[in-house]
């Protein structure tokens, strides 16, 4: 996690302070169950939950540290540590669990945690697209297909097709969400042989998760690729966004600008600059957060009922996915909230090629007129290519070619060129759009 781009929130749920906190309760709470079934004295629970640590300071998190290089073994340093301070009682903690339990568990709590704020920015996200959806919702600009100018759309058909992807990532997310939030505490190999199920269910109630089908000694790692594959989509969506306003900030095109705030220095060596430094930030950390999704579909192959070759790929890639997405989603409000549009220069560009744009209205009417698709094709591009050659009016020299004129009079080519005809489903789009998310 590199602080220029973390969100202390976030942050947060991934230090060890919050990591031991949550096997403490996990174990806490395990205890608490055989001390209801019997297993273990009551008194035995209560003073676990009484004496144990109410938080893990960074002087407890030296402490187990400390411990660990002497028993290379991270869970059995959390249990030592805890039993400095719970004293005799200690001895039944952890009783019939594995380190798995623990560690698979508070990992399911982690990653429920994170998706949880992830899905409070997406909210916030979708809200903002929304908004400035139905603010530009009519604002005519040129579309582009392979970066050519194309025929008419709308800025706000823009915010509402990214509105639409990024709602479907929402939905995507919440399911991971639900699926990644499994207990397992059945101990070694996961046959509940020293430990009973009722336990586990008891632990997943207390920490907001559902016993896990089937755990082995691991929850399956098949969840957690399909979540770290969700935030992946979800990047990539962020940096299909954040390409669009790249070009949309060229200087040639100019529609749309990222604020630019008194006081901003676009570059050390030409004052005149005002780049898009937050679009190719995003563009940057998309990146990273699709660069786990290799990682975490190769720790599905585990060996047997257990190994921990995907321990290692999950410190660093739970972290530093989910820090990095909640910073680059919130990022992403910001810009989207405070970006700049410009209706003028949109349609000065929408007339650069001398309504050439409207070239496939012209073809498709000299059809209905009794032309045969491939003449028409041929007339009209013969046309076009002259004003894309020479300039000019592509309506007017239509006007002079007889081949046109002798199926459509001058009212109706007027016609032709009628922009409200590109806009006239922008209604029925956004319909589509809003009220199938609401």
């Amino acid at each position: 996690m590199i602080p220029r781009y973390s969100r202390k929130e976030m942050a947060d749920i991934w230090s060890a302070n919050s990591k031991f906190s949550i096997m403490f309760d996990i174990s806490a709470h395990a205890c608490a169950a055989m001390a209801e079934q019997g297993i273990v004295p009551k008194e035995a629970a209560e003073a676990i939950r009484a004496r144990g640590p109410k938080e893990f300071d960074d002087a407890a998190v030296a402490r187990i540290d400390e411990i660990e290089r002497t028993t290379k073994h991270d869970v059995i340093a959390f249990l030592t540590y805890v039993a400095e301070s719970v004293g005799e009682e200690a001895r039944f903690l952890h009783q019939g669990l594995t380190s798995s339990d623990v560690l698979d568990t508070c990992f399911a709590v982690q990653l429920t945690k994170a998706a949880d704020l992830l899905l409070d920015d997406m909210k916030r996200l979708l809200a903002v697209l929304k908004s400035r959806a139905f603010e530009t919702k009519h604002m005519v600009c040129i579309g582009r297909s392979h970066g050519i100018h194309a025929e008419p759309v709308t800025m706000g058909l823009k915010f509402a097709r990214w509105y639409a992807e990024m709602d479907r990532s929402r939905k995507r997310l919440g399911a991971a969400r639900e699926d990644i939030a499994t207990c397992a505490i059945s101990g070694a190999v996961g046959t509940f042989a020293n430990v009973n199920p009722e336990t586990e269910e008891y632990v997943a109630e207390k920490m907001g998760l559902k016993p896990e089908p089937v755990s082995t000694q691991v929850i399956p790692r098949d969840r957690h690729a399909h979540f770290f594959s969700v935030l992946a989509i979800i990047a990539s969506s962020m940096e299909n966004i954040a390409t669009e306003i790249r070009h949309l900030q060229r200087t040639e095109v100019l529609e749309a600008e990222e604020f630019f705030a008194p006081g901003q220095k676009g570059s050390s060596a030409m004052p005149h600059k005002r780049n898009p430094v937050l679009s190719e930030n995003l563009t940057g950390l998309a990146r990273m957060v699709r660069s786990a999704v290799i990682p975490a579909l190769e720790n599905v192959t585990l060996w047997h009922e257990r190994d921990i070759s995907h321990s290692s790929v999950e410190r660093m890639i739970a972290p530093d996915t989910t820090v990095t997405l909640d910073f680059a989603l919130n990022r992403l409000i910001g810009l989207i909230d405070q970006l700049i549009v410009y209706p003028d220069h949109m349609i000065e560009n929408l007339d650069k090629l001398g309504g050439l744009v409207f070239s496939q209205r012209v073809m498709l009417t000299l059809t209905q007129k009794g032309v045969s698709r491939e003449e028409a094709y041929a007339l009209v591009q013969r046309n076009a290519m002259q004003v894309w050659k020479e300039g000019g009016s592509f309506r007017e020299l239509l006007k002079q070619e007889p081949e046109v004129t002798k199926y459509l009079n001058e009212d109706e080519l007027e016609e032709l060129f009628d922009l409200a005809h590109h806009t006239r489903h922008v209604d029925t789009i956004f319909q589509r759009v809003f009220e199938e998310a609401a």
